[in-house]
Protein backbone atom coordinates (compact mmCIF):
# COMPACT_ATOMS: atom_id res chain seq x y z
CA UNK A 1 0.00 0.00 0.00
CA UNK A 2 1.36 3.44 -1.11
CA UNK A 3 1.57 6.01 2.05
CA UNK A 4 -0.90 9.06 1.56
CA UNK A 5 1.14 11.93 0.55
CA UNK A 6 0.80 13.88 3.48
CA UNK A 7 3.22 11.05 4.96
CA UNK A 8 5.62 11.98 2.39
CA UNK A 9 6.81 15.54 2.06
CA UNK A 10 9.05 15.44 -0.76
CA UNK A 11 6.62 13.91 -2.97
CA UNK A 12 4.38 16.73 -2.25
CA UNK A 13 3.00 17.70 -6.16
CA UNK A 14 2.64 21.22 -5.40
CA UNK A 15 5.92 21.30 -3.80
CA UNK A 16 7.78 19.43 -6.08
CA UNK A 17 5.94 21.59 -8.73
CA UNK A 18 6.79 24.98 -7.42
CA UNK A 19 10.20 25.73 -8.55
CA UNK A 20 8.74 25.42 -11.88
CA UNK A 21 6.47 27.84 -11.36
CA UNK A 22 9.16 30.30 -10.24
CA UNK A 23 11.00 29.14 -13.46
CA UNK A 24 7.51 30.44 -15.19
CA UNK A 25 8.30 33.93 -13.02
CA UNK A 26 11.45 34.54 -14.04
CA UNK A 27 11.66 33.66 -17.92
CA UNK A 28 8.63 34.86 -18.69
CA UNK A 29 9.49 37.01 -21.73
CA UNK A 30 11.36 34.04 -23.26
CA UNK A 31 8.48 31.35 -22.58
CA UNK A 32 6.21 33.96 -24.73
CA UNK A 33 4.02 33.79 -21.68
CA UNK A 34 2.69 36.77 -19.08
CA UNK A 35 2.38 36.45 -15.22
CA UNK A 36 0.27 39.03 -13.09
CA UNK A 37 -1.51 39.50 -10.55
CA UNK A 38 -5.58 39.17 -10.05
CA UNK A 39 -7.19 39.27 -6.13
CA UNK A 40 -4.02 38.90 -4.86
CA UNK A 41 -3.08 35.59 -6.95
CA UNK A 42 -0.84 34.78 -9.20
CA UNK A 43 -2.23 33.52 -12.65
CA UNK A 44 -0.03 32.73 -15.58
CA UNK A 45 -1.25 32.80 -19.00
CA UNK A 46 -0.01 30.39 -21.75
CA UNK A 47 -1.98 30.66 -24.40
CA UNK A 48 -5.20 33.16 -23.98
CA UNK A 49 -4.03 36.62 -24.00
CA UNK A 50 -0.29 35.74 -25.85
CA UNK A 51 1.26 33.21 -27.77
CA UNK A 52 2.90 30.36 -25.59
CA UNK A 53 5.96 28.52 -26.79
CA UNK A 54 7.08 24.82 -27.03
CA UNK A 55 9.29 25.25 -23.64
CA UNK A 56 6.27 26.87 -21.95
CA UNK A 57 4.16 23.60 -23.10
CA UNK A 58 6.68 21.55 -21.25
CA UNK A 59 6.57 23.61 -18.06
CA UNK A 60 2.99 23.49 -18.43
CA UNK A 61 3.07 19.56 -18.39
CA UNK A 62 5.54 19.37 -16.01
CA UNK A 63 3.37 21.22 -12.95
CA UNK A 64 0.20 19.43 -13.86
CA UNK A 65 2.42 16.31 -13.41
CA UNK A 66 3.33 17.84 -10.16
CA UNK A 67 6.74 18.05 -10.83
CA UNK A 68 7.35 14.35 -10.33
CA UNK A 69 7.88 13.62 -14.23
CA UNK A 70 10.11 14.36 -16.85
CA UNK A 71 8.87 15.80 -19.76
CA UNK A 72 10.53 15.62 -23.25
CA UNK A 73 10.13 16.75 -26.87
CA UNK A 74 11.46 14.66 -29.87
CA UNK A 75 10.85 13.68 -33.82
CA UNK A 76 9.86 10.05 -33.00
CA UNK A 77 8.50 8.04 -36.46
CA UNK A 78 4.91 6.82 -35.81
CA UNK A 79 4.69 4.08 -38.03
CA UNK A 80 5.54 5.89 -41.04
CA UNK A 81 4.43 9.18 -39.84
CA UNK A 82 7.40 11.35 -38.71
CA UNK A 83 5.93 14.04 -36.61
CA UNK A 84 7.20 16.12 -32.88
CA UNK A 85 6.13 13.88 -30.08
CA UNK A 86 6.18 14.72 -25.97
CA UNK A 87 7.78 12.22 -23.55
CA UNK A 88 6.66 11.56 -20.44
CA UNK A 89 8.94 9.45 -17.88
CA UNK A 90 7.88 9.30 -14.49
CA UNK A 91 8.85 6.55 -11.40
CA UNK A 92 5.90 7.92 -9.46
CA UNK A 93 2.81 7.25 -11.68
CA UNK A 94 0.03 7.26 -9.44
CA UNK A 95 1.03 10.35 -7.78
CA UNK A 96 2.21 12.42 -10.69
CA UNK A 97 -0.68 11.24 -13.32
CA UNK A 98 -3.52 10.32 -11.27
CA UNK A 99 -3.33 12.22 -8.20
CA UNK A 100 -2.21 15.84 -9.43
CA UNK A 101 -2.33 15.41 -13.64
CA UNK A 102 -5.72 13.92 -13.38
CA UNK A 103 -8.33 16.41 -14.80
CA UNK A 104 -11.04 15.66 -12.02
CA UNK A 105 -11.73 18.74 -10.63
CA UNK A 106 -15.19 20.14 -12.07
CA UNK A 107 -15.16 23.71 -11.50
CA UNK A 108 -18.73 25.05 -12.30
CA UNK A 109 -19.24 28.98 -11.97
CA UNK A 110 -22.46 29.82 -13.54
CA UNK A 111 -23.31 28.45 -16.84
CA UNK A 112 -19.83 27.60 -17.39
CA UNK A 113 -18.09 24.46 -16.79
CA UNK A 114 -14.09 24.57 -16.04
CA UNK A 115 -11.63 21.79 -15.29
CA UNK A 116 -8.95 22.16 -13.07
CA UNK A 117 -5.98 19.40 -12.87
CA UNK A 118 -2.80 19.70 -11.40
CA UNK A 119 -1.35 19.89 -7.95
CA UNK A 120 -3.83 21.19 -6.37
CA UNK A 121 -6.28 18.30 -7.55
CA UNK A 122 -4.25 16.24 -4.33
CA UNK A 123 -5.43 19.12 -1.37
CA UNK A 124 -9.14 19.01 -2.22
CA UNK A 125 -8.87 15.31 -3.77
CA UNK A 126 -12.28 15.64 -5.41
CA UNK A 127 -14.11 13.11 -7.22
CA UNK A 128 -14.00 9.40 -5.86
CA UNK A 129 -10.74 8.77 -7.87
CA UNK A 130 -8.87 10.58 -5.22
CA UNK A 131 -10.39 9.50 -1.78
CA UNK A 132 -10.21 5.11 -3.57
CA UNK A 133 -6.56 6.48 -3.67
CA UNK A 134 -5.97 7.78 -0.67
CA UNK A 135 -3.74 10.51 -1.74
CA UNK A 136 -3.78 14.06 -0.26
CA UNK A 137 -1.17 16.86 0.10
CA UNK A 138 -1.47 18.90 2.76
CA UNK A 139 1.09 21.87 0.75
CA UNK A 140 0.28 25.56 2.32
CA UNK A 141 1.06 26.05 -1.73
CA UNK A 142 -1.44 25.28 -4.39
CA UNK A 143 -0.81 24.98 -8.26
CA UNK A 144 -3.98 24.59 -10.33
CA UNK A 145 -4.05 24.20 -14.19
CA UNK A 146 -6.81 24.75 -16.28
CA UNK A 147 -7.77 24.51 -20.15
CA UNK A 148 -10.04 27.51 -21.23
CA UNK A 149 -10.00 30.29 -23.92
CA UNK A 150 -10.41 33.14 -20.93
CA UNK A 151 -8.58 34.09 -17.65
CA UNK A 152 -10.43 33.17 -14.42
CA UNK A 153 -13.10 35.30 -12.90
CA UNK A 154 -13.12 36.56 -9.69
CA UNK A 155 -15.68 33.88 -8.90
CA UNK A 156 -13.40 31.25 -10.02
CA UNK A 157 -10.85 32.01 -8.25
CA UNK A 158 -12.67 32.76 -4.80
CA UNK A 159 -14.13 29.65 -5.37
CA UNK A 160 -10.53 27.76 -5.99
CA UNK A 161 -9.20 29.50 -2.90
CA UNK A 162 -12.18 28.27 -0.33
CA UNK A 163 -11.44 25.10 -1.86
CA UNK A 164 -7.61 25.30 -1.45
CA UNK A 165 -7.85 26.57 2.27
CA UNK A 166 -4.87 28.47 1.18
CA UNK A 167 -3.57 32.46 1.78
CA UNK A 168 -4.01 34.12 -1.72
CA UNK A 169 -0.08 34.50 -1.97
CA UNK A 170 0.31 31.34 -2.33
CA UNK A 171 -2.32 30.39 -5.05
CA UNK A 172 -0.87 30.00 -8.73
CA UNK A 173 -2.98 29.44 -11.63
CA UNK A 174 -1.95 28.45 -15.10
CA UNK A 175 -4.51 28.66 -18.18
CA UNK A 176 -4.00 27.59 -21.73
CA UNK A 177 -6.42 27.32 -24.34
CA UNK A 178 -6.86 23.47 -26.07
CA UNK A 179 -6.34 25.07 -29.45
CA UNK A 180 -2.58 26.61 -28.51
CA UNK A 181 0.32 25.57 -28.70
CA UNK A 182 0.91 24.70 -25.11
CA UNK A 183 -2.67 23.36 -25.15
CA UNK A 184 -1.30 20.62 -27.68
CA UNK A 185 2.29 20.06 -25.71
CA UNK A 186 0.40 19.15 -22.54
CA UNK A 187 -2.90 17.24 -23.66
CA UNK A 188 -0.43 15.21 -25.42
CA UNK A 189 1.67 14.91 -22.49
CA UNK A 190 -1.74 12.81 -20.86
CA UNK A 191 -1.36 9.76 -22.83
CA UNK A 192 0.43 7.79 -19.55
CA UNK A 193 -2.43 8.92 -17.06
CA UNK A 194 -4.90 8.20 -19.93
CA UNK A 195 -3.53 4.45 -20.08
CA UNK A 196 -3.92 4.64 -15.88
CA UNK A 197 -7.27 5.53 -16.31
CA UNK A 198 -8.20 2.82 -18.22
CA UNK A 199 -6.31 0.10 -16.42
CA UNK A 200 -8.65 1.72 -13.55
CA UNK A 201 -11.73 1.79 -15.24
CA UNK A 202 -10.94 -1.85 -15.65
CA UNK A 203 -10.13 -2.68 -12.08
CA UNK A 204 -6.96 -2.91 -11.94
CA UNK A 205 -4.65 -2.51 -9.35
CA UNK A 206 -2.50 0.21 -9.82
CA UNK A 207 -0.42 0.06 -6.60
CA UNK A 208 1.17 -2.52 -8.65
CA UNK A 209 2.75 -0.52 -11.12
CA UNK A 210 6.17 0.94 -10.63
CA UNK A 211 7.22 3.30 -12.97
CA UNK A 212 5.49 4.35 -16.45
CA UNK A 213 6.58 5.96 -20.08
CA UNK A 214 4.90 7.35 -22.76
CA UNK A 215 5.08 9.13 -25.67
CA UNK A 216 2.49 11.03 -28.01
CA UNK A 217 2.52 13.20 -31.19
CA UNK A 218 1.98 16.58 -30.56
CA UNK A 219 -1.22 17.70 -32.74
CA UNK A 220 -0.62 21.19 -34.65
CA UNK A 221 -2.54 24.18 -33.26
CA UNK A 222 -6.10 24.19 -34.22
CA UNK A 223 -8.48 26.86 -35.51
CA UNK A 224 -11.01 26.71 -32.87
CA UNK A 225 -11.98 24.67 -29.52
CA UNK A 226 -13.39 22.03 -30.63
CA UNK A 227 -10.90 21.28 -33.26
CA UNK A 228 -8.32 21.33 -30.54
CA UNK A 229 -10.24 18.88 -28.67
CA UNK A 230 -10.46 16.25 -31.98
CA UNK A 231 -6.79 16.78 -32.40
CA UNK A 232 -5.38 16.00 -29.30
CA UNK A 233 -8.12 13.57 -28.81
CA UNK A 234 -7.27 11.64 -31.48
CA UNK A 235 -3.48 12.17 -30.97
CA UNK A 236 -3.60 9.82 -28.06
CA UNK A 237 -6.04 7.79 -29.28
CA UNK A 238 -4.51 6.76 -32.56
CA UNK A 239 -1.29 7.89 -31.80
CA UNK A 240 0.33 7.66 -28.34
CA UNK A 241 2.41 4.33 -26.84
CA UNK A 242 2.87 3.55 -22.95
CA UNK A 243 4.88 1.36 -20.99
CA UNK A 244 4.24 0.58 -17.67
CA UNK A 245 6.85 -1.55 -15.39
CA UNK A 246 4.66 -3.47 -12.46
CA UNK A 247 4.86 -6.63 -10.33
CA UNK A 248 2.15 -9.17 -11.25
CA UNK A 249 1.35 -12.49 -12.39
CA UNK A 250 1.30 -12.73 -16.05
CA UNK A 251 -1.46 -14.70 -16.59
CA UNK A 252 -3.46 -11.37 -15.16
CA UNK A 253 -1.13 -9.16 -17.38
CA UNK A 254 -1.83 -11.08 -20.89
CA UNK A 255 -5.47 -10.89 -20.32
CA UNK A 256 -5.71 -6.91 -19.59
CA UNK A 257 -3.49 -5.95 -22.02
CA UNK A 258 -5.71 -6.70 -24.48
CA UNK A 259 -8.79 -4.42 -22.88
CA UNK A 260 -6.47 -1.09 -22.60
CA UNK A 261 -5.63 0.25 -26.22
CA UNK A 262 -8.19 2.11 -28.36
CA UNK A 263 -8.55 -0.74 -31.05
CA UNK A 264 -10.45 -2.68 -27.97
CA UNK A 265 -13.16 0.52 -27.75
CA UNK A 266 -16.53 0.43 -29.88
CA UNK A 267 -15.53 4.04 -31.71
CA UNK A 268 -12.41 2.73 -32.93
CA UNK A 269 -11.56 3.53 -36.44
CA UNK A 270 -13.46 6.91 -35.63
CA UNK A 271 -12.13 10.20 -35.82
CA UNK A 272 -13.17 12.32 -32.36
CA UNK A 273 -14.71 14.62 -34.69
CA UNK A 274 -16.97 12.25 -36.16
CA UNK A 275 -17.64 10.65 -32.50
CA UNK A 276 -18.64 13.82 -30.78
CA UNK A 277 -20.67 14.72 -33.50
CA UNK A 278 -22.95 11.57 -32.39
CA UNK A 279 -22.61 12.55 -28.41
CA UNK A 280 -22.94 16.37 -28.96
CA UNK A 281 -21.24 16.86 -25.83
CA UNK A 282 -17.44 16.36 -25.24
CA UNK A 283 -18.70 15.33 -21.57
CA UNK A 284 -20.84 12.52 -23.22
CA UNK A 285 -18.36 10.44 -24.29
CA UNK A 286 -17.79 6.80 -23.46
CA UNK A 287 -15.17 6.80 -21.08
CA UNK A 288 -13.15 4.25 -23.04
CA UNK A 289 -12.80 7.18 -25.97
CA UNK A 290 -9.77 8.01 -23.66
CA UNK A 291 -7.20 5.49 -23.75
CA UNK A 292 -3.78 5.20 -25.41
CA UNK A 293 -3.46 3.67 -29.04
CA UNK A 294 -0.23 0.92 -27.74
CA UNK A 295 0.30 -0.34 -24.61
CA UNK A 296 3.15 -2.36 -22.98
CA UNK A 297 2.94 -4.23 -19.25
CA UNK A 298 6.68 -5.20 -18.27
CA UNK A 299 6.48 -7.89 -15.26
CA UNK A 300 9.24 -7.61 -12.99
CA UNK A 301 8.53 -10.82 -11.38
CA UNK A 302 8.58 -12.48 -14.27
CA UNK A 303 10.81 -10.96 -16.85
CA UNK A 304 8.06 -11.22 -19.70
CA UNK A 305 6.34 -7.70 -21.58
CA UNK A 306 3.06 -8.01 -22.81
CA UNK A 307 2.05 -5.78 -25.78
CA UNK A 308 -1.45 -4.61 -27.55
CA UNK A 309 -2.51 -1.96 -29.49
CA UNK A 310 -1.49 -0.79 -32.90
CA UNK A 311 -0.48 2.77 -34.22
CA UNK A 312 -3.18 4.63 -36.64
CA UNK A 313 -1.01 7.56 -39.05
CA UNK A 314 -3.66 7.47 -41.71
CA UNK A 315 -6.05 8.88 -39.15
CA UNK A 316 -3.76 11.29 -37.69
CA UNK A 317 -3.14 12.60 -40.90
CA UNK A 318 -6.32 13.02 -41.21
CA UNK A 319 -6.91 14.19 -37.82
CA UNK A 320 -4.16 16.86 -38.36
CA UNK A 321 -5.12 18.22 -41.36
CA UNK A 322 -1.50 17.41 -42.93
CA UNK A 323 -0.98 17.84 -46.45
CA UNK A 324 2.04 15.70 -47.33
CA UNK A 325 3.40 16.09 -50.74
CA UNK A 326 6.16 13.34 -51.58
CA UNK A 327 9.49 14.95 -53.68
CA UNK A 328 12.10 13.04 -55.63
Amino acid sequence: MLLPLSRIPELSPNRQAFPLIKEFISRSQQLQIKVHEQNGVTVIDCGVHVEGGWEAGILFAAVCLGGLAQVKLHWLDFDGLRWPSVEVVTDHPIRACMASQYAGWPIKIGPRLIMGSGPACAIVHKGSLFRMLGYEDHSETAIICLEGRVLPSVEVIEHILEECHCDRSNLTILVAPTASLVGSVQVAARALETGLFKLRRLGYDLGKIVSGWGVCPIPPVARDTLSGLGRTNDAIFYGSSVLYNLRDKDELLEDVVKQVPSCSTREYGRAYMDVQATHQNFFNLDPDQFTPAEIWLSNFNSGRSFHAGVLRPDILRRSFGLEISSSK
